[in-house]
C-alpha cells in the first residue's frame, strides 16, 4: 500500500501538471480569444449605425467586411468634462475592444471615468457612437448608441445582455421590432431640454423621445431607460467638445 505522503505527493504533482497545462492552453488561445472579442465589439459599434447601413447590418457581415469597414472609424476617449484623454496615461483602451474593462470603468466615479467615442465617416456623412451600460432583470445590459451629426438625433442602437430571459428581456438584442424604434429619436425635448430616451410600458406617448416597451420585461426595459437617460446625459459635455472639433 502507498503511504499517505506518497499519495499526497502524487496529488500535488498531478495538480501542478494540470494547472500548468491549463495556463499554457489559456495563454496559447488568448490571442485568438482577444481577436474574436475585438471583432464582436467592432460589430457592435458598426451595428448601431443602422440608418446608414439600411438593413444590411454588420452583425451579419463576414469578418473581412467588418475589418475593412472599421478602418473608417476613429476612436477617442474623453474625461467627464469633455477633454480628450492621453491614452498613454490611462490604463483603459480607447475602444471597448476588451469587454472585461466595462465593469471596471463603470464602477469608477464619474470624475475618473474614461468616456469612449467612435466616429464613423462615409460618403460625407458622419456618425458618433457612444457606449451605455445598465442593469437588467438578472444581470448587466449594455449597448452602443449612434448619433447623427447633430448629436441629438439617434441613428440607431445595438444592445446586448449577459443573462436576460429569451423571448422577454433578451428582446432588447434579438428583436428588430424593439431596437429599430430608436432610429431618429431625439434626446432633447421640443424646447431643447435634455430628456434622454424612455422605454415606456404600455406604449410611447411622445414619439419624439419615447419607444414602446417589451411586454413582460418591464424591469429590463426600465434598465434600458436608465442607461439611455443617465449615461447619455454624461456625454453632453463631450458632445459640446466634439462640436467644437468639427
Amino acid at each position: 500500500m502507498h503511504s499517505t505522503s506518497q499519495v499526497l505527493t502524487f496529488v500535488l504533482i498531478l495538480t501542478t501538471v494540470v494547472a500548468v497545462g491549463l495556463t499554457g492552453l489559456r495563454e496559447a488561445t488568448k490571442p485568438l480569444a482577444d481577436a474574436n472579442e475585438a471583432l464582436f465589439n467592432k460589430k457592435g459599434v458598426l451595428n448601431a449605425i443602422q440608418t446608414h447601413f439600411a438593413g444590411d447590418l454588420p452583425k451579419d457581415w463576414d469578418d473581412a467586411k467588418v475589418e475593412e469597414t472599421y478602418k473608417q472609424v476613429k476612436s477617442y476617449i474623453f474625461d467627464y468634462q469633455g477633454n480628450i484623454m492621453d491614452t498613454t496615461q490611462t490604463k483603459y483602451r480607447v475602444a471597448i475592444d476588451l469587454e472585461k474593462d466595462r465593469d471596471k470603468i463603470n464602477k469608477l466615479d464619474i470624475t475618473e471615468r474614461p468616456f469612449p467615442v467612435w466616429v464613423y465617416e462615409d460618403g460625407g456623412k458622419k456618425f458618433y457612437v457612444v457606449t451605455v451600460y445598465g442593469k437588467g432583470l438578472w444581470d448587466k445590459i449594455w449597448g452602443t448608441v449612434a448619433f447623427q451629426e447633430d448629436m441629438e438625433t439617434l441613428a440607431g442602437v445595438s444592445f446586448d445582455h449577459k443573462g436576460e430571459t429569451p423571448g422577454l428581456g433578451a428582446e432588447i438584442k434579438d428583436s428588430p421590432g424593439f431596437y429599430s424604434q430608436f432610429k431618429n429619436k431625439k434626446i432633447n425635448s421640443e424646447t431643447g431640454e435634455y430628456v434622454g430616451i424612455t422605454v415606456r410600458k404600455g406604449g410611447a406617448k411622445n414619439t419624439r423621445y419615447e419607444v414602446d416597451g417589451i411586454s413582460g420585461a418591464t424591469i429590463t426595459a426600465d434598465g434600458v431607460t436608465e442607461m439611455m437617460q443617465e449615461d447619455i446625459e454624461n456625454y453632453q459635455p463631450i458632445f459640446a467638445a466634439l462640436k467644437k472639433m468639427k
